[in-house]
Order: C-alpha cells, then structure tokens, then sequence
C-alpha cells in the first residue's frame, strides 16, 4: 500500500492537512473574536454565529473582511492588559511599590528610631522630587 504512494501525493497530502489547520485555526479564532467582542450586541453575535455555522467558509472570509481590524484590536488590548498584569506582578513580588512603598519603609524606619526626623525629611524630599 506504501508502494502506491508517490512524492506528489504526500506533498499534496501535507499541503491539504497543513490548509485544514490553518482553516481550523481561523474557524477557533473567528468564534472567539465573536464571543469576547464587547462592542456587539447579542444578537449580532448569534447573527455572525449562525452565519458562520450554515455558510462556513463565506461565513469566516466576510467576517474576517468585515471586522478584522475589531480582530486586531482586540488582540491587541489582550496583549496589553497581560503586559500591565505581568509587570504589576513583577513590581509586587518585587516589593517595589514606587514611591509610596519607599515612604513606608521610610516610615517604619522613623518610627523604630533608625533615622532621624530630619534624616526622614530629607530622604522624602529626594524621594518626592
């Protein structure tokens, strides 16, 4: 049965699995696209869900001709929203907390007698400036 098989047939063949992936993949993008898009209403959703469903491929190329640019902006506010997260996350765990964090400490430290009042002054003039 291998035998029957020929250089053609196995390109053709990877070319045929690799466009069901890429159609798959578009199909999972459009769907959530639709579902997280806040400025459609309910209806409109289940409009692109039901078009998309009974005519899939004109169903995906319209909507993809239609919103596409909604598709990017939305991919990239997800991008953003994550880059605040992960960098909120960083600055916590690394017990920075800017300027008010350092005023804390500033403070601790003056109230445990470590520094002066003066000291404490100075340090959140630096600080503040």
């Amino acid at each position: 049965m291998l035998a029957d098989w020929h250089v053609g047939q196995v390109l053709w063949s990877i070319i045929w699995i690799t466009l069901f992936f890429i159609w798959i993949w578009l199909l999972i993008g459009v769907f959530a696209d639709i579902f997280r898009s806040h400025d459609m209403g309910g209806g409109a959703k289940a409009l692109w869900v039901i078009f998309v469903i009974v005519l899939p491929y004109l169903g995906v190329f319209v909507y993809l001709i239609a919103r596409g640019h909604k598709m990017a902006e939305h991919r990239v506010a997800d991008a953003q929203m994550a880059d605040a997260a992960t960098r909120a996350y960083i600055r916590d765990a690394a017990g920075g907390g800017g300027v008010a964090g350092e005023l804390e400490k500033l403070a601790s430290l003056r109230d445990r007698g470590v520094i002066s009042d003066e000291e404490f002054a100075a340090q959140k003039a630096r600080l503040i400036s």
